[in-house]
């Protein structure tokens, strides 16, 4: 789910009486660009967008709307893998965006950025390499939406569909994630157990991150060592839990845990973005940042507020953990500062090329002042300074006010991971 600043739109899977609206919307869209003559059989195709929902993934974009109409839907999108009777010119490793289409009251809202932005976290959570799309010269606002995105032009798999018209093909390819290694270096547990080649995270239940499993190779037994897993876990009255994604070993994890009772506890997107080019902080009245080695007392007081009780010790944290895990990387603390002391932080984490960005807060009396975009901004400079070329973040898939920030500072879809919880 997605959520564009300024406008309230939600991106989702479409669902009930909004995959016929979808279909509406898309055929008055296209009509209204004068790409759908009134008597072009295409519009029934456009029309059918229950045909899409069954055969690839369609997208919508809500609005809410008064009491009687409740939410209402101003955009669409399919997304369509290789294979299906939707992906015209995908090849394998590939999806494809189709159908792109914005009421044209609801245009110049973010509405098309949002769509987009959902469409390839959703190619990249089903695995896809690439994202391509077929688009015509005359649609330049939609160029430059995808231009921004990193859409290049494919012109040897240009075609003509048959209706008099040559279709570009632009194709989007999923940037490098940082891996699980290396993020977990820039979060590191309290303790760590492997049980025969899982790194078991323990940090007395603070955060997932520093409390689940890595399944970085296949054990020779992975129901014995599930088991040991969760013996372990229970010595220390924590539930087990797993970091799945793509790459956990063995390759059928993921099913052997549901089968066992696991259920999924959240979905979290790995977003990348090079440094290279990356703008200076703007200036913000009465607002300094610094930048630090290590988090001072306030910086513990304003990232623990935002969180349930931790524990006892240091600005309302665990000292273990600000030691073992906060500080446990090499990592820049950066805070902002007004007349009435900590008003925003993040923290950075260095490890190989990569910094992990993480921790972002704003006070209450901070935010609508683009303290967070300041601070995002700030530690990315920072970590370029002290070597950093890329940057990653994770971002759970429900967290839609984040997303959209990091969308709006280049950062892409790049890995999708879950984790499962025993109950």
């Amino acid at each position: 789910m997605s959520r564009a600043p300024h406008t309230g739109v939600v991106v989702r899977v479409a669902t009930g009486d909004e995959i016929a609206d979808a279909g509406a919307v898309t055929a008055a869209a296209y009509a209204a660009d004068r790409l759908l003559a009134p008597d072009d059989d295409y519009a029934d195709e456009l029309r059918d967008a229950a045909a899409r929902a069954r055969d690839a993934t369609l997208l919508v974009a809500v609005l809410p709307g008064d009491e009687r109409d409740g939410e209402v839907v101003v955009g669409t999108i399919t997304v369509a893998a290789y294979g299906s009777p939707y992906a015209e010119v995908a090849l394998p490793g590939e999806h494809e965006v189709r159908m792109l289409a914005v009421a044209p009251e609801a245009r110049r809202h973010g509405v098309a950025d949002a769509l987009m932005f959902a469409a390839l976290r959703e190619a990249v959570a089903a695995g896809a390499e690439r994202v391509v799309l077929s688009t015509l010269d005359a649609m330049h606002a939609a160029h430059q939406l995808y231009g921004r995105l990193g859409f290049v032009a494919e012109p040897e798999r240009d075609w003509t569909p048959g209706r008099d018209k040559r279709l570009r093909v632009q194709a989007w390819t999923r940037p490098d994630a940082p891996g699980a290694a290396v993020e977990v270096a820039t979060w590191p547990p309290a303790s760590e157990l492997d049980v025969d080649g899982w790194r078991v995270g323990l940090s007395g239940g603070v955060t997932r991150r520093a409390n689940s499993v890595v399944p970085l190779r296949a054990p020779a037994d992975a129901e014995d060592a599930i088991e040991r897993v969760e013996a372990a876990y229970a010595s220390h009255g924590q539930p087990s839990v797993f970091r799945v994604d793509g790459g956990a070993q063995p390759a059928g994890l993921d099913a052997l845990l549901e089968e066992r009772g696991y259920r999924v506890a959240a979905d979290t997107d790995v977003l990348v973005r090079g440094l290279a080019g990356a703008a200076a902080a703007a200036g913000r009245d009465g607002v300094a940042i610094d930048v630090a080695d290590a988090p001072d007392d306030e910086w513990l007081a304003l990232w623990s507020g935002s969180k349930a009780p931790l524990a006892a010790g240091v600005g309302g944290v665990d000292e273990q953990f600000v030691a073992t895990v906060l500080q446990g990387a090499r990592a820049l603390y950066l805070t902002a500062r007004d007349d009435d002391g900590a008003v925003g932080v993040i923290r950075a984490a260095l490890e190989a090329d990569w910094v992990g960005l993480s921790c972002l807060v704003v006070d209450p009396r901070g935010r609508r002042r683009g303290l967070g975009r300041a601070l995002t901004l700030a530690a990315m400079r920072a970590a370029a300074g002290r070597g950093a070329t890329r940057a990653f973040l994770q971002v759970e898939v429900e967290n839609t006010a984040a997303a959209t920030l990091y969308a709006r500072l280049g950062f892409l879809p790049a890995a999708r991971y879950h984790y499962r919880q025993r109950p």
